[in-house]
């Protein structure tokens, strides 16, 4: 099994995981070992299902705005989760990697092997719920069919990208291209960082 098939089984798992309740606030609880790859692309996985329903739920035109205020505030703090799990992947694919020399004429990709993943685990989402509606009766034929070739779109979306995942990862392994990671250093969480929160730091 390639590296992408087991990360595409994995997502897999957890949104049908999440689906058993359907709830933002469900407990994870993630069935891999502690430190396991496995065990990351699950939680990585668990972020972003949970995301995609809050992102839904704010988008509620008649939701009470201090509600809509807490959750976006929610919605921040999910996406520097996201951000912190995706950069620890990275940690691990270099630490597996780092006795591996690059070739003289190795290249850089513009995407480290846990942001193309991160990629892939939305997708996994999308095609998820563009099923669901390409088979949901309470739709109309119309709906259903152009639901349906979006999710054919969406499946060659997934073939392509798992291809470049996995020949990205073999390039690493083979020296053709230098495993090269820079932190996102996100500045709007950061109370140093961000003129708002420091500024009001101050004049409290």
């Amino acid at each position: 099994m390639s590296f992408t098939d087991q990360a595409w089984e994995i997502f897999n798992a957890s949104i049908s995981d999440y689906h058993i309740n359907d709830h933002v606030d469900t407990p994870i609880k993630n069935p891999f070992e502690s430190e396991s790859l496995e065990r990351l692309l699950y939680a990585k996985n668990w972020i972003d299902t949970v995301q995609w329903h809050l992102e839904d739920i704010i988008r509620d035109e008649n939701i009470d705005p201090t509600e809509a205020l807490k959750l976006k505030r929610r919605i921040d703090s999910s996406n520097q989760q996201r951000t912190d799990l995706v950069e620890f992947i990275d940690s691990w694919f270099l630490q597996k990697y780092e006795n591996i020399a690059p070739n003289s004429d190795a290249k850089i990709n513009t995407e480290t092997p846990a942001w193309a993943v991160d990629r892939l685990s939305i997708l996994a989402l999308k095609v998820y719920h563009m099923s669901l509606e390409a088979n949901r009766t309470s739709a109309d034929e119309e709906h259903r069919q152009k639901c349906s070739d979006k999710l054919n779109v969406l499946l060659e979306q997934k073939k392509d990208l798992s291809e470049a995942i996995d020949q990205l990862i073999f390039d690493i392994e083979n020296g053709k291209v230098k495993m090269k990671v820079y932190k996102q250093m996100k500045m709007y969480n950061d109370e140093s960082l961000n003129p708002v929160l420091y500024q009001n730091q101050k004049n409290g």
